[in-house]
């Protein structure tokens, strides 16, 4: 019989967030086994941009700032946006868009006294960052690529055995394994689950008109139209275009050739959109907000989208499962110190007692923008109109917003604030 290998910890995932958890246990000397199927293709810098992309908060820079993943992201490429805008689109009944928007809110980092609100980046960049730190970091070992024959969760101790043989056992296993997670289906954790009538469009696009600072996003009865700047790539500029709709429309924008996608684009996304120049790359997916029941059982526990996916309006997926990772190894830190056991139901529960609130109320805030914006409701329209105005012209209120979306008040986890 194979004799197992045995951890601190088994994280099964090694994408942004399982990565990120690994650099947090390893840096506190905690033994770490990573699992993965795949690893991201090496970085060329002259290679177009990914499609998949994240817009990372202060609090998630702050956090790979600690991991030490900053420098080697740096080292790569990322855009740094200044500005947000959010509005409502408006027409005449001619259908003709107006062009004064007083329903138009504008978020920007020099109102807070910062460089900027955060840093949109692809997020293979931010994956190989990570596990570019994890080969410095001794007490972490990373097994990828790498099949998962079988796991057992029902004993004294997790155990993961790969397709090759070998065992592996640990006192605590981490699922990071994404929306899909095999871990959690293991764990019979169960999910609470809502599909939203929207699709999702994105497309990577060259623009003319030089690198952008700003994103913004125009809500329409069929769902936001949003602009994301890239960096410049060899002297010439990028975006990536996000278009939620109705699924029959995703089906037939998808199915259009790229003069004739980007000339839909064109007609109907707002003014602002730049002159579009070349479709580099487009993908479409489903939206659904999913929620575990619990995010633990014995000696098991779910971090990131494995635990929680949230409507991608406001593009704080990401950063929840940073957020996920800050304090999940906080609390496992202070428990290995104390000599207590990771796996111990107590333990885990702190984790969960301190993410599940904040991710729940993240989840209905999006679900009231997506509900409030998704209609031609006309009481409704004219009453977020009136919000969206007011919002936009009370200065307090906006600095308040920004600084939570930013991660920059409310509780903050040690990672998160400068300190591991």
């Amino acid at each position: 019989m194979v004799k197992s290998e045995n951890y601190d910890v088994i994280v099964v995932g090694a994408g942004m967030v399982g990565a990120a958890m690994a650099c947090a246990l390893g840096l506190k000397g905690i033994r770490v086994a990573v699992f993965d199927r795949t690893l991201p293709s090496a970085f060329k810098p002259d290679q177009l941009p990914d499609l998949r992309v994240s817009a990372l908060s202060y609090a998630s820079e702050q956090i790979l700032k600690n991991l030490g993943a900053w420098p080697h992201m740096q080292a790569m490429r990322m855009c740094p946006y200044r500005r947000m805008a959010v509005w409502e689109k408006l027409h005449f009944p001619s259908g003709r868009e107006l062009a004064k928007r007083s329903n138009q809110t504008l978020f920007n980092a020099a109102d807070i006294r910062h460089e900027q609100l955060g840093f949109i980046v692809e997020n293979r960049v931010t994956q190989l960052a990570l596990l570019r730190r994890l080969e410095d970091i001794e007490s972490v070992s990373v097994f990828a690529p790498a099949t998962i024959e079988r796991m057992n969760l029902k004993g004294e101790k997790p155990e993961v055995m790969l397709q090759d043989g070998r065992r592996f056992t640990a006192n605590l296993l981490i699922g990071a394994d994404g929306a899909r997670s095999r871990v959690r289906e293991q764990a019979n954790i169960r999910l609470s689950t809502r599909e939203y009538e929207q699709q999702c469009l994105v497309a990577t696009v060259e623009i003319e008109g030089g690198l952008q600072d700003i994103t913004w996003q125009a809500f329409t009865a069929t769902g936001p139209e949003a602009f994301l700047p890239l960096p410049d790539i060899d002297g010439k500029s990028y975006a990536s275009i996000v278009w939620y709709n109705l699924p029959e429309n995703v089906r037939k924008l998808m199915k259009l050739s790229d003069g004739e996608f980007l000339e839909a684009l064109s007609t109907t996304f707002p003014k602002e959109l730049p002159r579009l120049v070349k479709l580099h790359e487009r993908g479409s997916f489903p939206l659904a907000r999913r929620h575990a029941m619990n995010y633990f059982t014995h000696s098991v526990v779910l971090a990131g989208d494995a635990a929680h996916t949230i409507n991608p309006l406001a593009g704080q997926g990401v950063n929840l499962g940073f957020q996920d990772v800050a304090w999940l190894a906080e609390v496992l830190t202070d428990a290995f110190q104390a000599g207590e056991s990771p796996g111990d139901q107590k333990v885990l529960s702190r984790y969960e007692k301190a993410r599940r609130t904040d991710n729940q109320v993240m989840m209905s805030t999006m679900d009231a923008f997506y509900l409030a914006f998704s209609n031609n409701n006309a009481p409704l329209k004219m009453l977020r109109n009136v919000a969206l105005g007011i919002a936009g012209k009370s200065k307090p209120a906006v600095r308040e917003v920004m600084k939570y979306a930013m991660g920059i008040s409310g509780r903050q986890a040690q990672l998160a604030k400068g300190h591991w």
